[in-house]
């Protein structure tokens, strides 16, 4: 399997175009057209993860957090530019799945929610997504060909199902005049024609290269087509929250989140006693969404990085924070691995995938 096709897939189910503006996701470093040896999941890429990557003969680290991010004006023997310079100098690619990976339904937040054992799980914020669905008319004797085309560019695509087309016969006519230089028919002749009114849907960021699809595969000179844009419910979003099988106080909880996380220490802001059944989850740094979670019926928000005076705000509002630190997103590590096990398993046999165990 090559990088090329690696990315294929990721895009497929942790799409890139799903990522926030000011990130910076997918392949950051290396080369497409490489075979991959094996595939290392970590929260960041540091030196000690390149490390592992050569030693496990491991030429692919896939990361949360993205190690470009900002501007790069030089790379040198220090700091992040030695990282930099490691894995070029061993052939190491470095993909990002960062805020991507937070709103996707499979993603960090349900990654955290699975571990602390919440039930009945849904989104905090759901995100519209938009599409078009397009229509456009073809000659019957072209139909076949020009779908062809359209299906090698990897559109009118759902899910795991390709060539997904609607096709309703009718009859065209038109009349060639002036210039015109018809593939069919004659000049200052009405011509008719069999033909078939061809509807599929494409992604939002896929209207530019259809465009170009149906005018280079089209065999009119002139081809008519439409694109009506749709607006949906996405199944990605920001956020999880879900309910616990019993009820806790606000201090129980935060130890059992600590244990169950497996981190050194927590910090919430509260009444202690709090009875805590519904908890809403944001990885990383969420504040500013515990407001909604509250809307929602969450007795707790949980996320990382509080400031005091934030913390101050919550509790004068009466809004239950529980401070689990940004490191707790660790989890994404084993998780991922879980999920390119089964986006990956036609390829079980050609490279192993591991989760990095290094402390970040």
């Amino acid at each position: 399997m090559k990088i090329s096709e690696l990315m294929e897939v990721l895009n497929n189910h942790v799409p890139f175009h799903q990522a926030e503006s000011w990130d910076n996701v997918g392949l950051l470093i290396g080369n497409d057209k490489l075979d991959i040896t094996g595939i290392l999941t970590t929260l960041d890429c540091t030196d000690d993860v390149v490390n592992q990557a050569i030693e496990l003969n491991t030429n692919t680290i896939i990361a949360h957090h993205p190690l470009i991010f900002k501007g790069v004006k030089r790379i040198v023997e220090d700091g992040y530019g030695s990282i930099i310079r490691k894995l070029i100098q061993n052939n190491i690619n470095l993909i990002a799945l960062h805020t991507n990976l937070d709103v996707n339904p499979k993603g960090v937040n349900r990654m955290l929610a699975d571990q602390i054992g919440l039930e009945n799980i849904s989104m905090i914020n759901t995100n519209s997504s938009y599409y078009y669905k397009v229509q456009t008319f073809i000659p019957k004797n072209y139909i076949e060909d020009f779908k062809d085309s359209l299906n090698e560019l990897g559109l009118a695509k759902e899910g795991n199902y390709e060539y997904c087309f609607f096709e309703s016969e009718g009859k065209g006519q038109f009349k060639p005049v002036g210039d015109a230089s018809p593939y069919i028919g004659k000049l200052d002749s009405i011509e008719y024609v069999d033909e078939i009114k061809l509807e599929f849907m494409i992604k939002d960021n896929e209207l530019e290269i259809t465009k170009r699809a149906i005018l280079d595969n089209h065999p009119y000179e002139t081809p008519v087509f439409d694109f009506i844009k749709m607006n949906k419910e996405s199944e990605y979003g920001l956020g999880i929250i879900g309910q616990l099988n019993q009820t806790m106080t606000l201090d129980e909880f935060s130890e059992y989140a600590k244990k169950q996380l497996n981190i050194p220490s927590v910090r919430y802001t509260g009444q202690h006693d709090s009875p805590i059944k519904k908890v809403a989850i944001i990885g990383g740094s969420g504040i500013g969404f515990e407001y909604k979670a509250s809307q929602l019926g969450a007795d707790v928000f949980v996320t990382g990085d509080i400031k005091h005076h934030d913390a101050l705000d919550a509790k004068i509002q009466n809004v239950n924070l529980l401070d689990i630190n940004h490191y707790s997103e660790y989890v994404m590590k084993e998780g991922l691995k879980e999920l390119l096990e089964k986006w990956l398993f036609k390829y079980e046999n050609q490279f192993p995938i591991y989760a990095s165990e290094i402390l970040q």
